[in-house]
């Protein structure tokens, strides 16, 4: 490995989605896996594979059908975890087991009730298990930087010493500071001399909002992995964001003695837009790098500026983070071939049946616009990847006369088949939609947030409606696009029930192992 390129470790579909209220199905997660290998990322953490046979199932799949980064399975120290992980990876060209255990004493006395000879216990049998099933194997001592420094380096040198190629320090509560990380790191090297012979990561979390400054320090210090996430979602305040990391290295390239990533920057915008239309997570406007306002001047001295030399007041180009302009691709009469091409130009490749759905989608919304752009079909493909066994919206109607509630009568598919009629004259039409599909599946959720976006700009523009509801205590979520904002609404609505659905009932059928219980971290880093 070239001494100079820092490799990016993307926990999008691992620690991005234990974000509350994010649950994506396995074609969802295949979309963004395969868009994180065209942006190319050089690991995929795609997942927890222990946590529930979906997981196992989307990690398995991910290691079957993405080519190019290594994909890598999380796995707590024991036998069980471990084996379900290689598992799931094996059939990867580049497989990694992910395994790690606490070493900060906050959590070997009051999470695990375990002593420091235990952990220490568990991080070499746990690396030695992992390595003799698999040649990459990393290794993370959870919630370090709240760890005694030489106890941590200890339990790194144990996990070298069994097999671990690469070691990662966790910031898991966010906690340390840039100067902090840095002495941390150096004393690390000084008393864990293997950290030399192998890759050193580090995976920052944002709690104090210096996720990315405690990545960067510890690229500064020697680290050549970075873990994060795109749009840095994760858990609680987040991960460090990808997009920030990569165009830091990138833009002050000149005065960091050659390091560099092989991120292909012009795919940084798109993947941000396809991860918080799925996961339901809004990019906020001001969001460094990728947000709408990233590259914007409301200042009549920035624009003046700008105008006269776009350098005045912008450090990146628009265009290297993937800003394009928001072409017209398609209008109403276009046939399927040029579907077909638009499509495939913008990395989605549809055939049979498949092209037959999107087609007929696109002509609903190419009857209803005008102008159908290359952001609209991205909203179109992202919609077509949320349908899943579960609750369908079949037909919504609403009454909303002059001097009365307003009425809405909902018809909803269920996984059986059958198709279920609720009726409900609420507050608004909204209220109305919702609690009528509460009533048409029987499921008595509430609404906990309820957000519409503009996909692009004009009167006939998507609109792409998030909706994040409750139910017995778990929060779930639903999307979906449409130019009719209320079919957006009840559409999203009526897959967030699904989800909620889904979760009651992996949560009734699920049954604590003793391995899940015994010395063992629940939380990850």
């Amino acid at each position: 490995m070239d001494p100079n390129q820092v490799l990016i470790f993307d926990t999008t579909l691992r620690d991005g989605e234990q974000s509350p209220g994010i649950s994506l199905n396995t074609s969802e997660k295949l979309e963004i896996a395969h868009q994180l290998a065209r942006l190319g990322v050089d690991i995929i953490e795609a997942g927890f594979p222990i946590a529930s046979p979906g997981d196992f199932e989307a990690v398995r799949e991910i290691a079957r059908q993405v080519d190019g980064p290594v994909i890598a399975g999380l796995a707590r120290a024991n036998a069980t975890d471990i084996e379900t992980a290689w598992e799931a990876v094996r059939d990867s060209a580049r497989p990694r087991i992910h395994t790690f255990v606490s070493t900060s004493d906050i959590h070997i006395e009051h999470q695990m009730q375990n002593s420091r000879e235990d952990v220490k216990g568990l991080a070499r049998a746990a690396v030695a298990q992992a390595r003799e099933l698999c040649e990459d194997v990393e290794f993370s001592p959870m919630d370090a930087t709240r760890a005694d420094v030489d106890f941590t380096a200890e339990v790194c040198q144990i996990a070298i010493d069994e097999g671990a190629t690469t070691v990662n320090i966790p910031d898991t509560v966010g906690y340390t500071m840039p100067a902090e990380f840095t002495r941390y790191i150096e004393r690390l090297y000084e008393v864990a001399p293997g950290l030399r012979d192998i890759t050193l990561s580090v995976h920052c979390h944002d709690d104090l909002g210096l996720a990315v400054a405690n990545s960067f320090a510890g690229v500064l210090a020697g680290a050549r992995q970075v873990e994060c996430a795109i749009n840095g979602i994760g858990e609680r305040a987040g991960n460090a964001s990808l997009e920030e990391i990569v165009m830091l290295i990138r833009t002050r390239a000149a005065d960091l003695d050659g390091l560099y990533t092989d991120v292909k920057t012009t795919e940084l915008s798109r993947t941000s837009r396809l991860v918080s239309r799925l996961t339901g997570y809004a990019v906020q406007p001001n969001k460094a790098v990728v947000g709408r306002n990233a590259f914007a001047h409301e200042s009549g001295i920035h624009q003046d500026g700008v105008l006269k030399e776009r350098t005045t007041f912008e450090i990146m180009d628009a265009t290297t983070v993937g800003l394009e302009t928001n072409q017209i691709v398609l209008g109403k009469h276009s046939g399927r071939h040029a579907l077909k091409q638009a499509l495939e130009e913008l990395g989605y490749r549809v055939d049979g049946q498949a092209l037959n759905t999107a087609f007929k989608r696109f002509k609903e919304i190419a009857d209803r616009k005008k102008q159908v752009t290359a952001m609209d079909l991205e909203a179109l493909m992202t919609d077509e990847l949320r349908e899943e066994t579960g609750f369908n919206l079949v037909s919504f109607e609403l009454s909303d006369a002059t001097g009365r509630a307003p009425f809405a009568a909902v018809e909803v598919e269920g996984p059986d088949g059958a198709v279920s009629r609720g009726e409900y004259e609420g507050d608004g039409p909204v209220d109305s939609i919702f609690k009528a599909a509460n009533a048409a599946t029987g499921i008595d959720a509430s609404l906990r947030e309820f957000r519409v976006d503009a996909v692009t700009e004009g009167q006939d523009a998507l609109g792409e409606v998030n909706v994040v509801i409750e139910l017995g205590g778990e929060i779930s979520s639903g999307q979906a696009v449409s130019t009719d904002i209320l079919e957006a609404a009840a559409s999203a609505y009526v897959r967030a029930l699904t989800l909620a659905s889904r979760k009651s009932e992996e949560g009734a059928a699920r049954k604590p192992r003793p391995e899940d219980t015994e010395h063992v971290p629940e939380a990850t880093p």
